[in-house]
């Protein structure tokens, strides 16, 4: 990894965590997010997965209107560090532990190297 992407990780964590301990407090069966990144071709490859506990608590926060909110916090967090995403919906996907258990067995390695298959 090169310095510059070092950097850019470590500022992508950090708007990330802020963002995570407002998502925890805020929303009913959110559970941890993360991403992952291809810094050939960052910000394009930039994929942030928010990750619930479980269907029901998924669709409620949908259903509550709160996707468009959580999608505009992560997009003005990121904005801040200059790591602007133009169509931030392209860039985050929301999915399940209950999901991942089902079909992954639990193995979020796994089900994060695969396609963008998610919500």
């Amino acid at each position: 990894m090169r310095k510059t992407d070092k950097k850019i990780d470590n500022q992508l964590r950090q708007s990330l965590t802020e963002v995570c301990d407002h998502a925890l407090a805020a929303y009913t069966g959110f559970e941890w997010l993360t991403h992952t990144v291809d810094f050939n071709t960052f910000p394009k490859s930039l994929r942030i997965v928010c990750v619930f506990d479980t269907e029901v608590h998924l669709t409620q926060f949908n259903h509550n209107g709160h996707k468009l909110e959580l999608l505009q916090l992560i997009k003005g967090t990121l904005a801040k560090d200059g790591i602007v995403l133009n169509n931030i919906e392209q860039h985050v996907q929301f999915d399940t532990e209950a999901a991942c258990a089902q079909q992954h067995h639990g193995n979020w390695a796994l089900r994060l190297s695969g396609a963008n298959q998610y919500h």
